[in-house]
């Protein structure tokens, strides 16, 4: 996956450290002035519940949103007419926090991204809206809020939000004058008439309304197009995360209550983050990340039919999604596996608790109910034939065996409902999890071999997907501006 591919990130991710850590310092007071200036909604707008995390020491993911409502204090930016209902989703990433707190990944969505939206209920207005498919992913929080956009990641990526994040454009221009500037870089000197930005070229530091047009601009960056703009919003997003640890404004409460109000005044937040246990608890995990451990990680796309579109590009976007299910860590390559051809003695079986059995995945299911068929695509490759005895005996009952067209890398496929029981089978076999791949023509679960296990299961290695990410908050880089912006 190259850097060139969509990315974009927004201020607020960051914030939420300075957040809590001024709710720590200030405690009682401020405490409640800080609680109170957020707003709350349901964290899903499907009647699907939250996934039941310990925010307290569980891996946890927080979808960071950015609105382009014009109303009430957003007017400034432009009728209301310009924008309908919650907004849209103009800045979608999320937020990765690994449980050992030693790896923060933020996954960025493109707003032009073509995805199903599914059928999603207003918590707030009541409205009911049907599913829909083939839309910009920016508008999924449009008319049932960002409880929809929730839901929304979560059908694409097979990933589960516990907690969402919503600002709007004010969060931009009161978060940036809180913390006095942040430094930006272009190649050449903008101008630029409809957001309003200009600058020298070279470094300058943007607060304000400078600040929102450095981050809203998109004629001026790249070739005019979202994608420069992305690039910019990732660059500012790193400079500040380096302004906010390298000033030591972590431990100057002053300077982080300035921030926290800013913030909070122009936040959402799902019910279970609304509370200042819940920010203390998120904030204490995040304030000693180290910014060379936050890596930015572009969802990868390819342009649409229309061009000024864009829809997932596959294989790549499963085996991304995959991988982040499997381990917050994308930089560690897969565990060796076992050197034969089949689980040696001792390993896990069905309805086994081995912790080493998969990352997360907890006590294996049922296996005997468990459509399971091994597809031999290695050309006659005597590993295939241990396989389905395996199977069997780890309690698979109606495993079978079928021959299918060579093919060069060893999958496994499932079909809907059938994730965990996926996971299960490539811990049983000793393979990596990130090869499980949805297929909705699969019933069950198939474990397509390929070429690369003719020698063996412990050839085969899981897609490396450490090329998705594109830089961490600690590099510094430089806008090429566009010369017909």
């Amino acid at each position: 996956m190259d850097g060139g591919r969509p990315r974009w990130l927004r201020p607020v991710a960051v914030a939420v450290i300075a957040l809590v850590t001024a709710v720590v310092v200030f405690g009682g007071y401020w405490a409640v002035r800080l609680a109170t200036n957020v707003d709350s909604l349901d964290l899903s707008a499907t009647g699907t519940s939250g996934s039941g995390v310990d925010d307290r020491t569980d891996r946890l993911q927080i979808l960071v949103l950015g609105s382009d409502t014009r109303s009430g204090s957003n007017a400034a930016y432009g009728a209301e007419d310009d924008s309908s209902g919650y907004g849209q989703a103009d800045v979608m990433m999320l937020l990765d926090i690994s449980a050992d707190n030693q790896h923060v990944n933020v996954l960025s969505f493109p707003r032009d991204l073509l995805v199903d939206i599914p059928a999603c209920t207003d918590g707030q207005g009541g409205g009911s809206f049907g599913g829909r498919s083939g839309e910009m992913i920016n508008s999924a929080m449009r008319d049932a809020g960002p409880g929809c956009a929730v839901d929304t990641v979560n059908e694409v990526t097979g990933l589960e939000v516990d907690h969402f994040m919503l600002a709007d454009f004010n969060a931009v221009t009161e978060l940036s004058d809180a913390v006095g500037g942040v430094d930006v870089c272009v190649t050449q000197a903008i101008d630029e008439p409809k957001s309003g930005l200009k600058l020298p070229a070279g470094t300058s530091s943007v607060q304000g309304e400078q600040a929102l047009a450095f981050l809203r601009a998109r004629a001026a960056f790249g070739d005019g197009g979202d994608l420069g703009r992305i690039q910019a919003q990732q660059a500012f997003l790193g400079s500040l995360t380096r302004k906010i640890k390298d000033e030591g404004t972590l431990g100057n409460p002053q300077r982080l209550l300035g921030i926290a109000d800013a913030l909070t005044s122009n936040l959402t937040v799902d019910r279970g983050l609304a509370s200042v246990p819940a920010m203390v608890t998120i904030g204490n995990r995040l304030k000693d990340i180290d910014p060379a451990k936050v890596a930015f990680i572009a969802v990868p796309t390819v342009p649409a039919a229309d061009p000024n579109r864009l829809v997932l590009d596959e294989p790549l976007a499963s085996e991304l999604f995959a991988a982040l299910r499997s381990s917050a860590d994308l930089t560690t390559p897969a565990a060796d596996v076992p050197s034969t051809d089949v689980p040696s003695e001792g390993a896990p079986t069905a309805g086994s608790t081995d912790p080493t059995a998969s990352p997360d995945a907890g006590p294996l299911p049922e296996a005997s109910s468990v459509p399971v068929v091994v597809a031999d695509g290695t050309g006659g490759a005597s590993v295939v034939a241990s396989l389905v005895p395996a199977l069997t005996g780890a309690g698979y009952a109606g495993a079978g065996s079928m021959l299918a067209p060579a093919t060069p890398l060893t999958g496994i496929y499932y079909g809907e409902g059938f994730e965990e029981e996926a996971r299960a089978i490539a811990a049983l076999l000793g393979l990596p999890a990130s090869i499980a791949t949805p297929d909705p023509s699969v019933y069950g679960v198939q474990v397509y071999v390929g070429a690369d296990a003719a020698g063996g299961l412990d050839q085969v290695a899981g897609p490396d997907v450490s090329g998705a990410i594109n830089q961490t908050a600690d590099q510094v880089s430089c806008q090429d501006t566009n010369p017909f912006g």
